[in-house]
């Protein structure tokens, strides 16, 4: 009963039942996907293990290639969003962006290895080269800049304005404190843990 779909490549769509309305292009585009309906695929094993997740775009080699049931993510870049499992609306562009993210939500990412270890954090924004690169849980951050916050691991509600001028890395230092804002190329570089401070 599965209707208007597009599946180009070898084994795209294979296991499609009543999914409608996909668009799978590459080698394993969209193989696993059952009843899922208006996912777009492109590239090998783009969005390859989505089963029931609607209204996914993948562009890009193994972009959003572990996801099973996560909606409304956009993924654009070589392994974007590679790791996202039921998280559902993220944006990520750019390689590698967002890699381990599992089941963090509504994160923004756009850089290459912008938010690249993040797992179950959620609303991040982070744009820039590497911008939030080591931050797994932290929530409700913003990172603006190259290595922005490059530091920031599990903390949230920080602010990191500043890119890196390759000696003294980008906005901020904070590493598990909360409440910061940092504007300016290495501001607040040596506070580790501390709250509520605007430099």
């Amino acid at each position: 009963t599965a209707s208007d779909n597009v599946a180009v490549g070898h084994s795209a769509l294979k296991l499609n039942t009543t999914g409608a309305t996909n668009v799978a292009v590459g080698y394993e585009a969209l193989d696993a996907n059952t009843t899922a309906t208006n996912n777009t695929a492109v590239g090998n094993q783009a969005l390859g293990a989505n089963t029931t997740g609607a209204e996914n775009v993948a562009v890009g080699a193994l972009s959003l290639d572990a996801n099973t049931t996560g909606a409304n993510n956009v993924a654009v870049g070589r392994n974007a969003l590679s790791g996202n499992t039921t998280a559902a609306n993220n944006t990520a562009i750019g390689d590698s962006c967002m890699f381990l993210n599992t089941t963090g939500a509504n994160n923004t990412a756009v850089g290459n290895g912008a938010l690249i270890a993040n797992t179950t954090g959620a609303g991040n924004f982070a744009a820039g080269y590497r911008a939030g690169t080591a931050t797994t849980t932290g929530s409700s951050n913003t990172f603006v800049g190259q290595d922005a916050g490059v530091t920031n691991t599990t903390s949230g509600f920080n602010t990191y304005v500043g890119g890196s001028d390759g000696v003294t890395g980008g906005a901020g230092g904070s590493t598990t404190g909360e409440k910061n804002t940092f504007i300016g190329n290495g501001a607040g570089s040596q506070i580790t843990s501390g709250a509520d401070n605007t430099i």
